[in-house]
């Protein structure tokens, strides 16, 4: 039964004869698990609190930065270097006093997984890297979860519905997320959000389909995307929707399943590998520093686009952005034989350009483990990271 107070500020759902009482009641006493705080969990944290979903567990192991400030509308300037997990605990409190909010400073890896997404009915993916993306998928899977997924990038956004659970007959209800995604791409490949850059309200336009699925996932209204694979073109407005089928091979959600355990996933996506850096090798920034120390030659060859090494750069790079490093190999072919350090923002794109320079025959290229991020952190706090 709903109190007085409830009455009022779900009156505009109660007044939905598709939702109604019954509905909210269901909002009100379920659960809902967002894994991440960042650009979709941050507007999905304040959609599922004002729709009034009783307890909301954030998990995130990560503390705001003024660069989240462009897309994670759920903290403020003020929340700069605090846990994001329980910045978005404060912002949903401030909203929804009502709701339960659990929060997890930590990361969701193979050993706490379980335990925790058993405690709630439908579990969000707002994550932005693949190892937590197949874990989450897999963890839903073997306990029987509604996976909501999303994912953003640059103007482009995905999201489905992953139902683990099964049917009458034991059949599983829809695919998973190796259904979709059967093998992870190459380390480095497709880059994150903070080396590719995203349109700003782009996660709010994915997090309000998926604040939409959870909501309909709990009470049961209207029509799952469970099925379907939706893709959005933020630039062109447009919206294409793709049929998504369950693999019988799958080996999770399959008809005779091969894992049955959650396994070590930064593994499974070729990190912690050597096959993650199958040319050349990495040099930490302890490492690097004593080059420059020692004044040892080399060409400092940073990869990024120019408008990042206007919020930082390390003195003395040369910069060639790694899209036109093929076309521009010209301009460093004296240091074909030298040492030459390749940097970016976090690594992943360097090494790519490391493997370019060894495919056209640079012989002695070393990758800078971490890029400027690391070199900020360990090297010279002064520096403004992004």
């Amino acid at each position: 039964m709903l109190s007085s107070d409830q009455y009022l500020r779900y009156a505009r759902h109660l007044t939905l004869p598709e939702f109604g009482e019954a509905a909210q009641e269901k909002l009100l006493k379920s659960s809902v698990l967002l894994i991440g705080a960042g650009g979709l969990g941050s507007p999905l944290a304040l959609y599922l609190a004002a729709a009034g979903v009783g307890r909301l567990g954030i998990m995130d192991f990560d503390v705001v930065d003024v660069s989240n400030l462009q897309r994670q509308v759920i903290h403020r300037t003020q929340d700069v270097g605090t846990s994001k997990a329980k910045s978005a605990k404060r912002g949903v409190q401030d909203l929804n006093p009502g709701v339960q909010v659990d929060v997890y400073e930590e990361g969701i890896n193979s050993g706490n997984a379980l335990e925790i997404i058993a405690k709630y009915d439908v579990i969000v993916d707002g994550t932005d890297n693949f190892p937590t993306r197949y874990l989450v998928g897999d963890a839903c899977v073997l306990l029987e979860k509604v996976n909501i997924y999303g994912s953003i990038y640059r103007f482009e956004g995905q999201a489905t519905v992953f139902d683990g659970r099964k049917n009458a007959d034991g059949s599983r209800k829809g695919p998973c997320y190796r259904c979709l995604y059967p093998e992870p791409p190459p380390p480095g490949e497709v880059p994150s959000c903070s080396e590719g850059g995203v349109l700003g309200v782009l996660p709010g336009t994915i997090a309000m389909i998926q604040a939409t699925e959870a909501i309909k996932a709990i009470t049961g209204i209207g029509k799952s995307l469970a099925g379907r694979f939706l893709r959005y073109d933020a630039l062109n407005l447009e919206f294409r929707t793709l049929k998504l089928r369950r693999d019988p091979k799958c080996p999770v959600c399959g008809d005779h399943p091969t894992v049955t355990k959650l396994i070590d996933y930064q593994q499974f996506c070729g990190l912690g590998r050597g096959e993650s850096k199958p040319m050349g090798r990495e040099i930490n920034v302890t490492e690097y520093q004593k080059i420059r120390d020692a004044g040892t030659e080399h060409l400092l060859l940073d990869v990024r686009e120019p408008h990042e090494l206007r919020i930082c750069e390390i003195e003395g790079n040369v910069n060639i952005p790694l899209g036109q490093l093929p076309q521009r190999l010209e301009e460093i072919a004296a240091w074909k034989g030298k040492l030459i350090v390749s940097q970016c923002r976090s690594g992943a794109r360097s090494m790519k350009a490391l493997q370019t320079l060894e495919k056209h025959g640079f012989t002695n290229v070393v990758n800078l483990a971490g890029g400027i991020l690391a070199w900020g952190q360990e090297i010279d706090p002064s520096m403004s990271a992004y």
